[in-house]
This record gives C-alpha cells, structure tokens and sequence, in this order.
C-alpha cells in the first residue's frame, strides 16, 4: 500500500483575509440564498462535516442557544456540509424532535462541494469527501475577516466566535487594537505611534492613556 506524502496531497487554494469573500449562490433550508444578500450584516458561514454526526450535532444545539448574541450583533448564521437538502430537513427535524431545539438559520447543500472547494473548507490530508469545520467571518461589506480551522474530532467554542465577532466590530468602531484575552469592557490597546513626531507626542500623554512604553497604550472604550 503506497503511503501518502506531503507532495501527493493536492495543494488547496484559500481566500484571503482582507479580500472579498466570494460570492456564492446556493440552495438550503430556508430555500436559495446568495452570500451577497447578506451585504450589510456580519456574516458567519461555518462548515460541518456530516448530518446525523454526534458533534455536529452539539455545535448546532450550542449555535441556536446563543443565536440572539448573534442577531443583537447583525450577524447572519450560515451553515454547510456537502450533504444534500433533504438530508438536512431531515437532520434538523430530528434535532427539533429529540432535543425542542429549532434551528433557525440556514444550512447550504453543497453536494458537489462547489462552495466548499471555493472555501477552502475540504483538507484532504484530513478527508477528501466532507467538509472540516472551518468558519469564516465576514463583515457587513462582504469582507473576509477571520479563517478559523477545527479538526473533526473537536467541537468549536461558540462563545469564543462571538468574542472574536465583538472585538472585529470594536476595532472597527473606535479604530483600536485588543490585547490577548481581551473581553467587552477591558481595555483596548491605542495603535502605536507610526512616525517620530507622534511617538514624541505619545512620550507626552496628553491624551490620558495608560502606557507601559510608547508602543504599549490602553484605554477605555
């Protein structure tokens, strides 16, 4: 039996975070949609491996039971995997029966794997016939801003997704930078001083900020 190399795994083309996302048109449980529909919300289009799957199945309850946290934050839940419609109707109609959960996004068929190839969503070192869970933030001008990766076998931390949601929308709102392990209401990092006149002018701390150096402001936002 040959074993698999790095050099006989075929390459796998990504989108850029920065770029535009690309667009798609899809069918899904609430009928055919298109990623630019969308324009004006914050977007989170995440990836399963398979219907009927038990952590798949945990990440959906988990994702409904914080779906508010998403919609006061105009973000718009997208799911896929490469199963078929009815197989998702199905799936979702099991979890309402068994656990009263509803979903209430959609979740994209994509039996040819068209949008999860254009993704990047299929690692074949991985599987070559589902989709990883893989998520993708995208901001109300269609931008692509975080490429998040999990393997199968782990389950995705729901409340870290809207962590990283609220410090993309804060840095966008007050122009600012977050620190590791930042949460809502902590401190926001000032950017550093780009010239040698505004490090001067930060040495100064007119503004009030909390700085460890001249590099290394905070302050409240």
């Amino acid at each position: 039996m040959e074993t698999e190399t790095i050099e006989n795994i075929p390459r796998v083309c990504l989108p850029q975070i920065g770029a535009p996302a690309p667009d798609f048109k899809a069918n899904s449980t609430f009928g055919p949609i298109k990623l630019s529909d969308y324009r004006g919300k914050w977007v989170v289009l995440f990836s399963h491996p398979g219907d009927f799957t038990p952590v798949c199945t945990t990440e959906f309850i988990a994702f409904t039971q914080v779906y508010t946290s998403f919609v006061e934050r105009n973000v718009q839940l997208i799911g896929l995997s490469v199963d078929s419609n009815p197989s998702h109707l199905a799936w979702v109609e099991n979890i309402y029966k068994t656990t009263g959960v509803e979903i209430p996004f959609p979740i994209i068929e994509d039996k040819d794997m068209r949008i999860a190839k254009l993704y990047g969503m299929i690692s074949p070192a991985e599987t070559s016939t589902s989709a990883v869970r893989a998520v993708f933030i995208i901001d109300d001008k269609q931008i692509l801003r975080l490429i998040l990766y999990y393997p199968l076998e782990i389950g995705r931390n729901i409340q870290e997704i809207i962590r990283i949601i609220d410090a993309l929308q804060t840095v966008d709102k007050y122009k600012v930078l977050t620190p590791a392990n930042w949460y809502p209401g902590m401190p926001v990092i000032v950017p550093p001083p780009k010239t040698y006149p505004e490090l001067k002018q930060r040495l100064k701390n007119v503004e009030g900020y909390t700085c460890t150096d001249w590099y290394l402001c905070y302050k409240k936002v």
